[in-house]
């Protein structure tokens, strides 16, 4: 069988770092996967925009920068008038015009690599060392194998060896922040016979967190991912918005705080979010655990703050005492032993953060994401860590909530406020009372200072932020409700009788069939892993916010069945989980959405900066390796986002060389006639961007939960696929007889009579209106495109997602997949009441008096009462009528 020789032609996606071999295959990815919405286009705000929008609350006349009449639509954005973000020149001079372009981020040329040769240098040790993440002896290997091809040639592959690729990604300038080790000791009285601890040497390793700080805000991949300015967001109907970090009104009072010295006016606040967690990377060989503390720009979006992006790294490697994981824990109730654990950490870490602290009162000058300079005022932001990590950070005594100070025994009734422990009250408390008495009554530390005491502005226990993942999703659902759900079950029924229901319980959640929003867990409730990295509710509004507080206090009332059944017989004071979901409307006022300030942030960084640079050392000392790992890669990111911004990335490097190659033979040939082949076979049609029914047999279906859309934001778009499907009957009634629906040309006709007349058909008319005739024939798809507006859910940075919508007799050669979809009926009205619910029997279009429609064949269903089924809280609905109604409507 003859070889398939390589192709070396290749066509980029400008929009993506996909590669084709063809102009056929590009122009359908473009189709599929970028294509621009056709319908309702009516342009929504930036997030970039919005400065130019002035508050409905300041004596200012107010010019939306849309004129849809829909109110929501209508953003407000009221940025602090004082510490506002003022471009200024690299001396501190603000600039009289802050439009003015920015000055270029660099002299370099495009042509300059450095420390790199060329882009081939540059995208070979980035593929090696950070992509494929190969070992040393066979980067050597491939490096041998590539000599040799080349031998013929004269010609040498990119480094001489593995030690001369890493010499050069070392030698990057560019993401530098060098680590440094300090050791502690125990200095107080030492005992008779010391334990190892009192004795023993601890290690810090971190960096500069002033250094860490610059390569964040001057990353060009935050360019228009970021705010200069604490801010309050309102729609239309003067509803509060609550987005990012600076959209909360911690921000807005540290401004306050901040802008009390006039010299501060027109700076940039710039929050430092902290967080911390211990994970163990091994415990077959040995108890391996490492403590990272991680530092992030609070100014950055939430969707950024992500382990891929850079705008989370890791400063330090905190030290961990012995005797804290021994099997036997022998001192783990020594009172001096745990003292030192804590006071350890607090030295520690206000030690790390020393760099920043002369600028936390006094502004410094720094280059931004978009190249501007501006004068920059650090903070101490929100802590990211889970219970045990707060308990630690507060000096609170363990089973107390770090937030507040109710007492224990009413831990489990409903947390109304507004009392908090605030840094004054815990000071006074420390004079007034003995250390047993804080202990005992108020839940303190009290022969410890906390970190934040050191630094301006800084009260720990206001800093701590809500954890998503271990409080709410992990905590009181999966590991409470879940349970307790059970136990009732069983108390109630019997032991038999109640397993059986979970069984059933069981089966259903498994059937739950695929759904937009809905995870579906195929082995019932006994899933053993959340997904910790999706990005969704990006918006928290006013108004979800009373709703939240309301479901809390339902939520109190209601779950009283577990402890009147026996299940809970103790009540509910023992569960913090559950007292600390009532301070998360407090949180989200504060910090904005809690999406961004999540504990599954850190433990998704513990992959890149700890169990990866663990697996690539040779396991013997292997911080000091799990150090240098994370430098270079470091290095590598800093350097691939500066080539980037540069343009130096586009294309692919191959193309680069080809261009290169042909541009040599352009100039020693006579006629300029070389030109690269585009043409070739037609690229296979693989599951990825098959339609559906098209995928392997046996290939196990894959739900699309949807895309995000970057990009403007438009009203709503629904197109039809790019191909219409094969075989199918292309006459009205043949097609009707095809798909059990007979009268599909009189719903038709109907159809057209809605879509050409202003009035509607009688509803007393027993005569379906004339079908005027069609011409061509009927088109017939299995899938449309719906892209909308919901920055509460997965979405691009406009707020925009795209669902596809499936009606298809065969999905991946199973049974039928017809999807059900909601159509707004009245925007005035909230939630399901202001819509339709139907199912998407047909998706066609064809064309009549010149004008193409593309509709759905539907399947309307008609609630069941005028209100939700009162004990599950949804609507039931029941089938109605088959319509043919028009494709772009406002599909959700």
């Amino acid at each position: 069988m003859p070889r398939t020789p390589y192709n070396v032609d290749r066509l980029p996606c400008l929009h993506c770092k996909r590669i084709f071999r063809n102009v056929s295959g590009l122009t359908q990815h473009r189709n599929a996967h970028h294509g621009r919405p056709r319908g309702h286009l009516l342009p929504a705000q930036q997030q970039h925009d919005l400065e130019r929008q002035p508050s409905p609350l300041d004596d200012i006349e107010i010019v939306p920068t849309t004129q849809d009449p829909d109110l929501e639509l209508v953003i407000y954005h009221n940025t602090h008038k004082l510490l506002n973000g003022r471009p200024c020149d690299s001396s501190g001079k603000f600039l009289a015009d802050p439009e003015a372009p920015p000055p270029p981020r660099t002299e370099r040329p495009q042509s300059d690599w450095t420390p790199y040769n060329s882009r081939l240098e540059f995208e070979t040790a980035e593929f090696l060392f950070q992509r494929v993440k190969m070992g040393q002896g066979n980067v050597d290997m491939l490096l041998e194998l590539w000599a040799a091809s080349l031998v013929q040639y004269n010609g040498r592959p990119p480094f001489a060896s593995v030690k001369d690729m890493l010499s050069i990604i070392d030698s990057t300038p560019l993401g530098d922040a060098p680590w440094v080790t300090r050791k502690a000791q125990y200095n107080g009285p030492l005992p008779q016979d010391p334990p190892p601890w009192i004795t023993a040497h601890y290690e810090i390793c971190f960096r500069n967190t002033l250094v860490c700080a610059h390569n964040m805000i001057s990353n060009p991949d935050f360019a228009d991912e970021f705010d200069v300015a604490p801010y309050r967001e309102y729609d239309g109907r003067l509803e509060r918005r609550y987005t990012n970090l600076m959209s909360g009104d911690w921000a807005w009072s540290q401004a306050d705080i901040i802008s009390k010295d006039p010299d501060t006016h027109g700076t940039m606040f710039c929050p430092m979010v902290l967080g911390s967690d211990k994970t163990t990377v091994s415990v077959a060989m040995g108890q391996n655990d490492y403590y990272p503390l991680y530092m992030s720009w609070g100014n950055v979006w939430n969707n950024v703050r992500k382990a891929h992006r850079n705008a989370v790294t890791v400063v330090a490697f905190l030290a961990i005492p012995k005797g804290m994981y021994e099997p036997k824990k022998r001192y783990a109730k020594d009172p001096v032993f745990r003292k030192f654990c804590r006071q350890l950490f607090h030295s520690s870490l206000a030690t790390i953060l020393q760099p920043l602290k002369p600028f936390m009162t006094k502004p410094e000058i720094v280059r931004c994401a978009n190249n501007l300079f501006r004068r920059a005022i650090y903070g101490l932001g929100p802590y990211i860590a889970d219970y045990l990590e707060q308990v630690l950070t507060t000096n609170t005594v363990q089973g107390w909530c770090v937030t507040c100070p109710t007492p224990r025994p009413c831990l489990g009734d409903f947390y109304e406020g507004p009392d908090l422990r605030v840094k004054e009250h815990t000071e006074l408390l420390v004079e007034l009372h003995d250390l047993k008495t804080l202990w005992e009554e108020y839940g303190v530390v009290g022969d410890l200072i906390p970190f934040t005491n050191d630094f301006p502005r800084a009260d720990i226990c206001q800093l701590i932020s809500g954890d998503l993942l271990h409080q709410i999703i992990k905590g009181c659902f999966k590991d409470h409700l879940v349970e307790w759900v059970n136990d009732y079950l069983k108390l109630t029924h019997g032991e038999t009788k109640g397993n059986e229901i979970i069984d059933q319980i069981d089966r259903r959640i498994a059937a739950v069939p695929a759904f937009t929003g809905i995870q579906r867990f195929k082995q019932g409730r006994n899933f053993k892993q959340w997904m910790g990295d999706n990005s969704k509710a990006l918006m928290k509004t006013e108004d979800t916010v009373t709703h939240i507080s309301a479901c809390l206090r339902r939520y109190h009332a209601l779950r009283e069945i577990f402890r009147t059944t026996g299940t809970r017989p103790n009540g509910f004071h023992s569960y913090l989980r559950h007292h600390a979901i009532d301070h998360y409307p407090q949180h989200i006022a504060n910090f904005g959405a809690p999406n961004g300030l999540c504990s599954s942030i850190t433990e998704s960084k513990h992959i890149k900066a700890v169990k990866e640079p663990w697996r690539r050392s040779n396991k013997y000392n292997a911080l000091s390796q799990m150090l240098e790992t994370n430098q270079r890669t470091d290095k590598l990111a800093a350097a691939h986002v500066d080539f980037a911004a540069r343009h130096m990335l586009q294309g692919s490097c191959l193309l680069e060389a080809i261009k290169s190659f042909l541009s040599v033979t352009a100039d020693d040939a006579p006629d300029n006639d070389v030109e690269m082949d585009t043409t070739g076979p037609r690229d296979e049609v693989t599951a990825e961007n098959a339609g559906p029914g098209e995928g392997e047999a046996g290939t196990e279906p894959t739900w699309d939960y949807g895309d995000v859309v970057e990009g403007s934001r438009v009203l709503g778009d629904v197109s039809l696929a790019k191909q219409p499907q094969r075989n199918y009957p292309k006459t009205l009634k043949t097609l009707g007889r095809s798909v059990n629906v007979p009268h599909l040309p009189q719903l038709v006709s109907q159809f057209l009579y809605d879509q050409t007349h202003l009035a509607p058909l009688p509803d007393d008319s027993s005569q379906w209106p004339p079908c005027p005739p069609l011409s061509g024939s009927i088109n017939v798809f299995h899938s449309a495109a719906a892209t909308f507006y919901a920055p509460s859910d997965l979405s691009g940075i406009g707020g925009m997602q795209r669902e596809h919508i499936r009606a298809t007799p065969s999905w991946y050669r199973g049974p039928p997949r017809y999807d059900c979809v909601l159509a707004e009926k009245d925007p005035s009205k909230e939630g399901f009441r202001g819509l339709h619910a139907a199912q998407v029997r047909l998706l066609m279009s064809f064309s009549c008096n010149d004008i193409e429609y593309p509709c759905a064949l539907v399947r309307w269903f008609s609630p069941v009462g005028d209100e939700p089924d009162d004990l599950t809280g949804m609507w039931v609905h029941q089938q109605n009528v088959t319509s043919a109604v028009q494709l772009k409507c406002n599909l959700q």
